[in-house]
């Protein structure tokens, strides 16, 4: 005795294969390459462009040891300028002279 749910489920697949045909395999792994190709081009241009950054920050190092030479110097002469004007203001004044009777 045949119920015919078989029937109609082949059936059904048959239709639904001729409006919508089933991909093959192939289809499904060129796709998965492409998600992998684009994720791993995404990674390089990261790294390329985090290596890039730090090639830089390398690069600028010789003009951050011109700035802390230069704070240091101007250190130093303020420090300079600063012992000169101590010295001014601490240097004894005249004394009156003693008043004549």
């Amino acid at each position: 005795p045949w119920s015919g749910q078989g029937w109609q489920s082949s059936s059904l697949w048959r239709c639904r294969s001729s409006v919508h045909p089933p991909m093959p395999p192939s289809l499904f792994f060129q796709s998965d390459m492409q998600s992998w190709e684009e994720q791993s081009q995404g990674a390089i241009y990261t790294v390329e462009y985090a290596c890039s950054a730090i090639k830089n920050m390398t690069d600028s190092s010789v003009y951050f040891k011109s700035i802390d030479s230069l704070l240091k110097h101007a250190i130093a002469m303020k420090e300079q300028l600063n012992a000169a004007q101590g010295r001014s203001t601490v240097t004894p004044q005249a004394k009156n002279p003693p008043a004549s009777s």
